[in-house]
């Protein structure tokens, strides 16, 4: 008799680093996507860098990719940038709920079709069109969720300490409320 130990093993780990509000490393994905709103899913930190809202792009890119090799997809790839890192120049309420939900429903479809695995040697076939198992492609999504929940977390951080420094400095750009009584020429 087959087991899907295993299996089982790497989709409650899937669920914890996805979900979690007690994953061992610290925030889960929807922990650190939590309180984070269109604005700040729209800010690059620099010109180099990706912002919250490509980075769940991103994410559910590679999900995708990991679900439609599971179904045995040969020739599904990621090959154009654009596919991979597209850029989200403004996010409005209604794309960050969008892109937010295809993340969350590329989670409910990766669980899915991991559940509809019926033995753990599935994991240790390769992945059509790749050099590689399974078994290392699903743990590669896992360390993906991981790397980048870091990645958000830093981003909110840094994007908090911005607004912080805009609402409490904000009088130096207009000037208006300083220049009343004060001779500071």
């Amino acid at each position: 008799m087959e087991t899907k130990e295993e299996v089982l093993r790497i989709i409650d780990v899937l669920n914890d680093t996805y979900e979690s509000e007690e994953a061992w490393y610290g925030p889960s994905v929807v922990e650190a996507l939590r309180d984070v709103t269109p604005k700040m899913a729209e800010v690059r930190l620099s010109a180099n860098t990706h912002s919250i809202a490509e980075i769940v792009y991103h994410m559910t890119t590679w999900r995708i990719f990991v679900v439609r090799k599971i179904q045995g997809d040969a020739e599904f790839d990621i090959k154009t940038k654009d596919k991979d890192w597209k850029t989200i120049p403004i996010v409005d309420e209604f794309e960050w709920e969008a892109i937010q939900m295809e993340l969350s429903l590329s989670q409910e479809e990766l669980i899915s079709e991991l559940e509809k695995i019926e033995s753990d040697a599935f994991l240790e076939e390769f992945v059509p069109g790749r050099d590689y198992s399974y078994y290392t492609m699903i743990h590669g999504i896992i360390q993906h969720d991981v790397y980048h929940a870091g990645q958000i977390g830093l981003i909110k951080k840094a994007v908090k300490g911005m607004r912080l420094v805009e609402e409490d400095f904000g009088g130096f750009d207009d000037r208006s409320e300083f220049d009343k009584d004060t001779d500071y020429y």
